[in-house]
């Protein structure tokens, strides 16, 4: 697959990141084969995951093909990069598409990122995950990496301003692989999934150098401000409802 548009955004990201002095930490890289395919499974706290989750690739030298919200390639500004950078639309109402495009990518022996969570957790904590993403690993015949992200949710998420304030520590985090077969049910392997991403996600915040009590990007579970998994359902359904009322 011709890279022409991917490795010069690679270089803007990490001029980027020089320039916001980002204190990146990443921890697993290890895990990341050097060739063939793998399905990369991340956390999902902020908009800009797919630029830190991609980053976390980088010293195993590979790029990865993210499956993101269809608007993005619709975009003027966004639309020529997602493309040029071979990401994959993803539309809701017909998933089949893009679901056999990330397949094709897999047997070429690309590196497909996922949201399992499919939107960004208001609580910084994990949602529910969507069976695609094991389901897809098992067709493909490929291991799912866990990644979980840490500190992205304070730059740029729903509900807040953007903040790009320099000196700011990111945690990236990447497991073992999971080997899925396509004996396994589907329910299961997916618990298996997030159980895994939980516990990491548990690690990660723990090892943050930053705690401050009632910090708001902070999950309610560890003393921060941060809606709960319950409020959190809450504001999700109340922004369908709200996105519902003005499709119609």
């Amino acid at each position: 697959m011709r890279d022409l548009v991917y490795p010069p955004v690679v270089a803007f990201a990490k001029t980027a990141f020089k320039v916001l002095d980002l204190k990146i930490r990443r921890t697993g890289t290890e895990h990341v084969p050097p060739t063939g395919g793998a399905l990369i499974a991340i956390n999902h706290i902020s908009y800009v995951d797919f630029i830190l989750g991609g980053y976390g690739a980088l010293p195993a030298k590979r790029l990865v093909r993210f499956m993101a919200k269809e608007v993005l390639f619709r975009n003027r500004i966004s639309g020529p990069l997602m493309r040029g950078m071979h990401h994959i639309p993803v539309d809701r109402d017909a998933g089949a598409a893009s679901y056999q495009q990330a397949l094709e990518y897999l047997a070429a022996g690309e590196l497909v990122g996922v949201f399992p969570e499919a939107t960004i957790s208001r609580s910084f904590e994990l949602k529910e995950f969507k069976s695609g993403t094991v389901r897809m690993a098992a067709e493909a015949g490929v291991p799912v990496l866990p990644m979980i992200l840490w500190g992205t949710q304070r730059m740029f998420t729903k509900d807040h301003p953007r903040d790009f304030t320099r000196h700011r520590p990111i945690s990236i985090s990447i497991g073992a692989p999971i080997t899925v077969t396509r004996d396994d049910d589907p329910a299961e392997a997916t618990a298996h999934l997030r159980s895994t991403m939980a516990g990491m996600l548990d690690e990660t915040i723990r090892a943050y150098p930053e705690q401050p009590a009632g910090a708001w990007w902070l999950p309610a579970a560890y003393g921060g401000s941060a809606p709960t998994p319950e409020e959190a359902r809450r504001l999700d359904a109340e922004e369908l409802a709200r996105r519902a009322a003005k499709r119609q």
